[in-house]
């Protein structure tokens, strides 16, 4: 599994965040289909190219989104849109 962020750019991070929606079924399903708030698996798990990559269904008060190395990115209806960036150490 890759550990550093400094070499995971923000266009990569897209890359693979849209893979794991593309996987989840694509941006309308994951956005339209919010997950039952009690599930026992709230979260989906993917990894590519050494990422480990996180979905993360909505619920009535909470986005869709989906995490790799510190990116966060919301998913919308039709795509996806940056929410965080990592943190640098200082």
């Amino acid at each position: 599994m890759t550990s550093g962020n400094d070499e995971l750019t923000e266009d990569r991070a897209h890359q693979l965040a849209m893979l794991a929606v593309e996987a989840a079924g694509g941006a309308r399903a994951v956005y339209g289909n919010p997950r039952h708030p009690f599930a026992l698996n709230p979260a989906t798990d993917y990894e590519f190219d050494g990422y480990q990559v996180e979905l993360r269904p909505g619920e009535i008060s909470s986005p869709a989104i989906v995490t790799v190395a510190g990116w966060v990115f919301e998913i919308h209806d039709q795509g996806i849109e940056l929410l965080v960036i990592p943190l640098k150490p200082r």
